[in-house]
Order: C-alpha cells, then structure tokens, then sequence
C-alpha cells in the first residue's frame, strides 16, 4: 500500500502550526452580538426573584433572558446516541441551581463590556439549600438534586432520583462468593481516581445566525454536530431541519466537545432577536462551568490460585455525576465493560456501580471514559496480587490474558479476533530494562529509582450501536471528493480517513478532497468519540471506495465497448485487459458528468460493526523518589501498543504520546477541588496544575501489530487507551520504591512523604 501503513504528515498540520485554519470565532460575523452568562454563586439554590430591568435599558444589550423566558424542555447535553441513555434532567435555564456556575441568566449585547455591566445590574434572591458535595454521602442525603416531577428517561438506567441515583449498573457471570472460597489468595482494596479538567487549548464557544431561509445556522467546536442538531431541537422545541450545525477546526477536545455548551445560550438569542451571536467561554469557565472526568470510588476484590490464575474479580463503583446526569450511565458501564475482560481465566466476575447526583459541576465524557479509572484500579490490585504471590508482574498478567480465538466472560461468546498483548509486554519490558531495574535501585542522596507496569484494554467503537457513513464523488475534473461527517478534532482524521481513501482507490491522495462536519452536506456520523473514528469511518470508506470502484469499472467499459469482465483499474485510468485501450478517470468524469452519461458516479456506505475489537497497551513507568521530602520525578515511560494495523505511524505515535501525557498528569498533577461551600477551587491554570514537557520525562513508544480482520486494512483504535496505564503503572512504581501504595490520585509529595512517615 502506497499510503496506508506510512507517516504521511497531516493534510492540514503545516496550516494549524501556521496559525491559518479557521475556527469558530475566525468564521463570526464582527457585528455578532457578545453573549455572556450570570452564573450562581450557590451550590444549591432556588431563584425567589430576579429583576432584569435595570440591565435591559443600559444602552446597547439586546436581551437579557432568565428561567421564564425559554422553554420548559428538559434534554441532556450528552453528545450519544439515539435514544440517549443519559437523563433529561436540565433545562435552558432552571429556576433551581445546582452548582456554583449554573446558569442564571443570558445576557446579549453588543460587545463584551456593555454585557459585563449589564450582568453587574441584575438582582437575584436566592433560596440558599443545603448542597450535596460529598459523593459518598449523596446516596440517601436529605437533599435532593434532582426533585423536579418531569425529569425523563429513554431507558431504565436504573434512575432513583429521590435517593440520588443517577443511574446503576449490575453484571455477574458465575458465581463469584463460591469461586472466592476456592481461591488460595484474595486481595482488595479501595481506590479513589480523581476528578481531572480536560485543559483543550480551544475553549468552548458558538456562533449562531439565521439564513437567508429562516434556519438556524450553528458553528461550534464541537466532536459531535449531529448531535448538536437533536439538542438544540429538543430544548428549543423547533424541527431538525430547521438547523444546521457547522464544525470548524476543533482545538482540541478530549471528550469535552462530546458534551454541548455554549451552543444552545447563542442559538436562543439569535431565535430571539433574529441577529446573529457568539458565545466564548472564558478559561474560568471552561474549568468550572462544563464538565470534567468523573470522580469514583471502586472497590476491588480478586481472587487467584496458587499459581497466579485469576478466577474470581469483584468491582463495587461509586461515580460522581456533579449536578446534571450526561453520560453517567454509559461511563458507569464502561469501567467494567473494559476491565473485567482483560483476564480471561476468570470464572466468576461481578460488577456492580452506582452513579450519583452532587452539587458539583456535572461529569461527563473524558478520553478513557471509565477505563483510566478502572484501569487504576484493578491493575493496581493485580500488582498487589503479584506481590503476595511473590510474582513478577509482568509474568502475573501474562498467564492471565486472552489469546486470539478466546473469548471473555463477559463478552457474550465473541471471540477475540487480534491481540498481540503479550509481545507488547515482553517487548515494554526489554525497552524499560525490567529485569536489571526491578523492583528498585539505590542510586544515593538518598534517592532511589523503580520500576512499575500496568496493562489495559479499550474498545474500538460501539458494538452494534455505533454507525459511520461516507460519501465518495468522483468529480468532473476527475478527481474525487470524500464527504464524511467523522470530526477531526486534530487527531488527523481528516488525513487518515483520506489515506484509506487513496489507498481503496488506488491513487493519489492529492487526489482527494475530504469534507467534513456539516450536518446539511454531511453523511450521518454521530462524531468522534468511542474510539471510532478510523475504526468505523474507515471501514465505511473502504466500503464506499469499493462501491465506486466497480461503478467507475462498468462506466469505463461501457465507454471502451466492452465487459465490465475486461477492464482493469490502471493508475489514473481503466484499461482493457489486453492494454489496447484506456480511458482516463478525468475523460471518465467528464463524459459521464458532463456528457453522454448524464450520471455523477457516487460511492456510499454506511458502516455498524457487532463486535468491539480491544486495543491493548502495556505501559512500564521508571520514577526517581527522593526519600527525604516525597518527590517523584518520572524519569522513563514505555507504552507499547497494539491497534492492529499502524495506519499513519507518525499521527499514531503523536496519539499515544498525548495520551500518555494525561496520564502522567492524572496520576501525578491534576485534580478538580472544591472549598467547603462548593466553589471551584481550582478554575484556572495558576491552581490548576497540568504537567509540562519537563514534568513528563522521556515518553517512549512501541508498536506491536495484530491483525484485525474487522478492521479497515486491520486497524483497530487508538485514541483512548493510551490514556490509561499511566496511573497504575506510576503507583505500583512509587511503592516498588518507597512502600507507599496511595490509592488517591493524584500521588503528591505531600502524600508521599506522609506514607513514608507510617
């Protein structure tokens, strides 16, 4: 293959280095209104009043909207699919509030200072209510998030909203107390993985207007356009087709964009006052008034014979939500839907987890999406395993894992069709030079070095829930456009998808034109999220180049006066089997679009896959731990990665490295907190603390191809389970180190020290 398999730079790389694509507020109109939001003060409030009047005669502020201003439709900002699991539990704008930054009222003016001083001249009475802001107390607290009689579900998630339960999860395969009495070692314990801010370089905002049609027109930076369209329709109660929904460039999104903000405060000012309008969130509120990873407790319990054999795992969960249900119920699922399966000689497994409503900020989406904090935990209880056993870790995991053909016991009698975990474990372990370092050296001044290492799955889409769709064109200059709806959110998947393209169709990628993010030219793609993009998108391509393939074959044919049987794609051209003629794609085109054929050739394909296929990645981390004061430098990372077939080694690589970063900083830097009445406490990037470049260490990474026969060209995913050895593998190397097991990211100095003190 010419393309797939090679590091072909990103189609549009040198123009973002550069600075030139256009994002969302490149593409505003300059006399687009400035809207800002009135955000509550309260963790947990009622409304009594509000008077607007002063702020809507100040000179040049074109509305002010509150709670009785829009309409009373409540839906879920959660970017999934159709019918969403998640509740719908929020409105516009509510009269109660149920964070600090809640939404109290939209305030639209002409520029950003005039609405500033609007917003200062608002006067609200609030009702102060007592907050739920201990997710481990929330369960059966005297306050009650979520009260309201109209709060709805699509499907029995297991929504108990008087005892705030979000939702709930329960899964059991065999019977786990008996397999718990046969088993010669048990070991649990409890972990707490944190709540983490996404930190996107573009923050989130909107621009809105009408059309020459009347339709509302929105650009968002946003993973998912499509669902954009169905949440403005619902919350505005207005059709579908009544909207367009328009992704520019994205700056980035790690799950963030999954979830709606911002477009629904424009879309209803430009319906309001037919003008258009543009919403930016500031950094302060991108951190404290969207949404964040979820914070969880679980609770692991594994059980093993005497030569290392895992047969029993139980996971109890609990998960903070924050104030508004988006994506609680399908992250709940998803940390045991990828943990339990990574050890398959398992004979009984249980799951069982409970999502929970808090005065806090919602949860939501975040790379990893309940892997990075089922990963944390159950690695970090199998490297405590291994330890009790007086196993090495890596030998542990590798009499535990699956071989192709295998099938999980919670996977439904699928069989594994790839994996090459194993070689990435042997091969992390020679670049990380596990047999010299482990477990720990003394290297002086009171220093000492370690070794760690953790294992981890993902998913390559949504078993037969997830769905991508392609259009090919081949166009009448005889090159060809690619139309997708899959969102590059500068992942490179505007590039990949093209090399797939280029490559099913056997020509160059200059060739190709790819188009994406607009729900009115768009095929339907429900975004980029699930670690499906080139998993699912490129097979849709691939079907899709194979359906104009053949049309272009029989076209050309018919052209040259004979069978479809004697003709051959050749270069730029179909040609007889015997050579003796040839029509050019760019002839072709003309002929058929322009000419006689009367008939644009179009390929397309809409592509749902029934199985999932796991990527796997063994992560080994080096850490230098001065004993005198707690600090952890990490000094090595390896990742080692099995996503099938590479497709774009350098965008792959550019992949894990970013991935790998996150981790770094969930395990060692980066916590959402909150004060004693609610207030984000960590709402800009002076308390907030993400690793830099230094804080990172040397990240190396390694590929150990499989072959995925579902995949496009054998690819699997890859964008999230880069994100989640990291936590553990960092652990497990600080207690190799020092002896201190923290169970509660992120792992400071501070606790560090304090362990050593025990």
């Amino acid at each position: 293959m010419k393309n797939v398999g090679h590091s072909i730079r990103k189609i549009d790389g040198m123009a973002v280095a550069t600075g030139k694509p256009v994002y969302t507020e490149d593409l505003a109109m300059p006399n687009a209104l400035v809207i800002k939001i009135l955000r509550s003060p309260h963790a947990y409030a009622k409304i009594t009043s509000i008077d607007v009047s002063r702020a809507e005669s100040i000179e040049g502020v074109e509305c002010v909207l509150t709670y009785r201003d829009v309409p009373n439709q409540r839906f879920t900002l959660a970017g999934q699919s159709y019918p969403e699991p998640s509740p719908y539990d929020r409105l516009i704008l509510d009269q109660v509030l149920r964070y600090v930054g809640d939404e109290v009222a939209i305030i639209a003016a002409v520029d950003e200072k005039t609405a500033h001083r609007a917003m200062k001249n608002i006067k609200v009475e609030y009702e102060v209510l007592d907050p739920v802001l201990d997710f481990e107390e929330a369960i059966g607290h005297p306050s009650v998030v979520h009260p309201e009689e109209d709060l709805s579900v699509n499907f029995d998630i297991g929504l108990q909203k008087e005892m705030n339960i979000t939702s709930a999860s329960h899964e059991e395969v065999g019977d786990v107390e008996e397999e718990f009495k046969r088993c010669a070692v048990i070991v649990e314990d409890v972990y707490y993985p944190q709540a983490q801010a996404h930190t996107m370089m573009e923050t989130y905002r909107s621009f809105t207007y009408l059309d020459h049609a009347g339709r509302l027109v929105v650009l968002s930076s946003t993973q998912v356009p499509f669902h954009i369209r169905r949440q403005l329709a619902r919350a505005l109660k207005i059709p579908a087709s009544k909207i367009r929904v328009i992704k520019p460039r994205i700056g980035g999104g790690f799950g963030g964009k999954q979830t709606g903000a911002g477009d629904i405060f424009a879309a209803i000012v430009t319906i309001k006052t037919g003008k258009p309008a543009l919403i930016i969130y500031d950094r302060k509120e991108t951190f404290s008034a969207t949404t964040s990873r979820h914070a969880m407790r679980l609770k692991v319990k594994l059980g093993a014979d005497s030569d290392g054999i895992i047969r029993a795992i139980d996971m109890e969960v609990l998960s903070d939500t924050g104030a508004y249900g988006e994506h609680a119920p399908t992250v709940l699922s998803c940390v045991g839907h990828y943990t339990l399966p990574l050890y398959n000689k398992t004979r009984a497994v249980r799951f069982d987890g409970k999502a929970v409503y808090t005065n806090k900020m919602p949860a939501g989406a975040f790379r990893g999406y309940g892997a990075t904090q089922g990963t944390f935990a159950l690695e970090s209880t199998v490297n405590k395993l291994a330890e009790q056993l007086n196993m090495d870790p890596t030998e542990i995991r590798l009499k535990n894992i699956s071989k192709v053909g295998e099938t999980f016991l919670t996977g439904q009698g699928v069989a594994l069709g790839s994996t090459s975990l194993d070689r990435c474990i042997a091969k992390g372990k020679e670049l990380i030079s596990w047999e010299e370092k482990f477990p720990r050296q003394e290297i002086g001044d009171n220093k000492v070095r370690a070794v760690g290492m953790a294992i981890t799955m993902q998913g390559s889409g949504i078993a037969n829930i997830g769905t991508a769709s392609v259009e090919i064109r081949l166009n009448d200059d005889g090159n060809f456009t690619l139309l997708t709806g899959a969102t590059d959110m500068g992942t490179g998947c505007d590039t990949i998808l093209t090399q797939i393209a280029a490559d099913a169709l056997e020509v160059p990628m200059e060739m190709i034109i790819i188009n994406a993010g607009d729900t009115d030219t768009s095929p339907y793609d429900p975004g980029s999220y699930a670690s499906s993009t080139t998993y699912l998108a490129g097979s849709a391509v691939i079907k899709a180049a194979e359906e104009l393939r053949g049309k272009i074959l029989e076209q050309g044919a018919l052209f040259l006066g004979v069978s479809v049987e004697d003709v051959e794609f050749d270069g730029l051209a179909v040609r007889t089997l015997r050579g003796d003629k040839d029509i050019s794609f760019a002839k072709l085109a003309e002929l058929t679009v322009l000419g006689n054929g009367k008939l644009q050739l179009v390929g397309y394909a809409t592509h749902g896959s029934e199985v999932s296929p796991p990527p796997y990645v063994a992560g080994f981390a080096e850490v230098e731990v001065d004993q005198e004061t707690g600090k952890v430098d990490l000094i090595d990372y390896v990742a080692v990665i099995d996503c099938g077939t590479v497709i774009n080694p350098a965008l792959a690589r550019i992949q894990a490295e970013g991935g790998i970063a996150q981790g770094i900083g969930m395990a060692l830097y980066e916590q959402v907190r909150y004060d004693e009445i609610g207030r984000m406490a960590t709402n800009s990037f002076m308390q907030y603390k993400i690793p830099t470049r230094k804080d990172v260490g040397k990240i190396r990474i390694a590929f150990e191809e499989s072959f995925e026969p579902t995949g496009p060209f054998g690819a699997k995913s890859i964008g999230e389970v880069v994100a989640n050895t990291p936590p553990p593998a960092i652990a497990h190397a600080i207690y190799n180190a020092v002896g201190v097991r923290e169970n509660h990211l992120p792992i400071t100095p501070e606790k560090v020290f304090l362990g050593m003190l025990k």
